[in-house]
């Protein structure tokens, strides 16, 4: 492949570290996640020190994990920045607050805002401040005199330590919590998989500090949102189907019988999964169970209302011979929808692999291997259940019993 061969050459740089993604991959995960990377493990807490020292334990653990590519801690470049730490003591000794002093500081080096000039319809604000060159270099600024409460001036070096300290360039907060990010992408093998054995290696091999804790986001935590959000609306879909089906039929047993579609019809779902290689139910893929719920459905309705067509309009009595006739005059109908079905998806299954079909081949996998099964089995398992629980009472009508009820 195209990234691998890219990944290798690059291999051999040092000093740098690459991320290969897509043009638009890449700014969907940024949306989505934050983040331009498959997987990023973001770590919180308070300390930034800590937090990059944390960070660099999860890199190494994550480094053997098979899968992980193009790993990399998220970039804070220092930059050099003047420390000023107050000497208490000092201040004390020439009678000075520390808040004295820092307004002292905030007025030199930085300005304070005195008055307001108006200047026809601007305004301008009017700021008061030593003069530049006073904080032109480390020595001039400690040489820089402040007055003190007794009308006296000592030097700034006197009353806190100055030095150049290296910082951060910038501090990425999220929720309102300082955090960094070690992300990679994924070149081989499933999402999950991969996302399951960093996070066994990182809760066996990292101990945060109390106070520091680790999300796995990007790619992975979009998937999980978008399965989550798939499964209940499923879940919904299915209730859906059932009053459906009750207000059609006017029964619950029918509308059972119709419902026991769904399991003949995920058992070609999930074979069709493992066979094709896929390894895990993708989104595309659940997108496609819950299309095949509605189309096993329909080959359960089609067969149950000729059933009862049979019965009701036909004079039919409740047995085997019903079943058997019902079974053979809908078996046409049935496999006529399921292989136009078929052949319609059948271009779209065997497309893995090319640009564009991401989404569609898997979803057209599930639906094929549902169909075979939903269709070969709804010939045989659904006679045999309605012959075991289909017979039902209803009131009077056309073939009725002594009794006067009919058997349905």
């Amino acid at each position: 492949m195209v990234i691998e061969d890219v990944r290798k050459r690059l291999a051999g740089i040092t000093g740098f570290t690459f991320g290969i993604k897509q043009f638009i991959s890449e700014r969907i995960e940024e949306v989505l996640s934050g983040t331009t990377a498959t997987i990023a493990v973001k770590v919180f807490g308070p300390d930034l020190a800590v937090l990059q020292h944390t960070a660099q334990q999860i890199q190494g653990v994550m480094a053997p994990v098979p899968g992980v590519a193009d790993l990399a801690i998220e970039q804070q470049t220092g930059v050099p920045q003047v420390a000023i730490q107050f000497d208490r003591a000092a201040l004390s000794l020439h009678g000075m607050r520390s808040a004295d002093l820092a307004e002292t500081v905030q007025a030199a080096f930085f300005g304070t805002k005195v008055s307001d000039v108006v200047e026809q319809q601007k305004t301008f604000p009017l700021l008061v401040r030593y003069d530049p060159k006073q904080a032109s270099n480390i020595e001039t600024m400690r040489q820089t005199l402040v007055d003190t409460s007794d009308g006296g001036k000592v030097p700034l070096g006197t009353l806190a330590d100055v030095r150049i300290v290296s910082g951060p360039s910038i501090i990425n907060r999220e929720n309102a919590q300082r955090r960094i990010v070690v992300s990679c992408n994924v070149s081989s093998g499933s999402l999950t998989g991969v996302v399951g054995e960093i996070k066994r290696r990182v809760g066996r091999s990292v101990k945060l500090p109390m106070g520091y804790y680790v999300v796995y986001g990007g790619q992975y935590e979009a998937q999980q949102q978008a399965v989550n959000q798939i499964t209940i609306l499923g879940v919904a879909a299915v209730i859906g189907i059932f009053m459906l089906l009750f207000l059609a039929f006017g029964s619950v047993r029918q509308a059972l019988l119709v419902m026991s579609n769904l399991p003949l019809a995920l058992i070609g779902g999930i074979a069709a999964v493992l066979l094709a290689g896929e390894g895990e139910v993708s989104i595309a893929s659940m997108v496609g169970f819950v299309t095949l719920f509605g189309i096993a459905t329909r080959n359960g309705i089609m067969l149950i209302t000729h059933y009862n067509h049979l019965i009701e309009k036909e004079g039919m009595t409740f047995g085997r011979d019903v079943v058997v006739r019902g079974a053979l005059e809908r078996l046409s109908p049935i496999l006529m929808t399921a292989l136009t079905a078929g052949l319609a998806l059948l271009p779209l299954a065997l497309s893995e692999g090319k640009s564009g079909r991401e989404l569609e081949q898997p979803m057209a996998v599930v639906i094929l291997g549902g169909l075979f099964t939903s269709t070969l089995l709804n010939m045989l398992v659904l006679p045999a259940l309605f012959l075991k629980f289909g017979r039902v009472t209803a009131k009077t009508g056309v073939g009725a019993s002594e009794e006067g009820i009919i058997n349905v």
